[in-house]
């Protein structure tokens, strides 16, 4: 019994089972990319973002938190996703407490992106009145 359990242990160890989680992992970002509204308009921000760093020559630290800010709410907003499927999953009635998870899920999302939109205001917003003013 003891070497089963072992062998089963080692085969979920493998690297054919480590390559397929990269696979399962992009299969989620697709779903989410092409159903989920909000994460294809964050991806626009993201990448209108990337874009005007470059243009306005952004710092290493200042892309740094840029990248970091546009990693941490896409991750969130698949986090959303998932616990909207998985309520979903759970109960097809409306449900008070089905509601709040669906809720404090969306709200963890729009806490981050006020966040990310007052760091990036503090980033972008000195050098764009600098590239006016001069």
């Amino acid at each position: 019994m003891e070497k089963n359990f072992q062998k089963d242990k080692l085969k979920k160890k493998s690297f054919k089972r480590f390559i397929h989680s990269f696979k399962y992992a992009l299969e989620g970002i697709k779903y989410a990319f092409y159903n989920e509204v909000n994460i294809f308009v964050m991806i626009i921000i993201a990448i209108v973002s990337v874009i005007l760093g470059a243009i306005l020559k952004l710092s290493y630290v200042e892309c740094l938190v840029v990248v970091l800010l546009i990693g941490v709410i896409l991750s969130l907003e698949l986090i959303n996703t998932a616990i909207e499927a998985v309520v979903d999953l759970a109960t097809e009635k409306m449900h008070a407490k089905a509601k709040v998870a669906k809720d404090c899920a969306s709200g963890a999302v729009a806490v981050m992106s006020i966040f990310a939109i007052i760091l990036g205001l503090m980033i972008y917003l000195p050098k764009i009145i600098e590239l006016f003013t001069r």
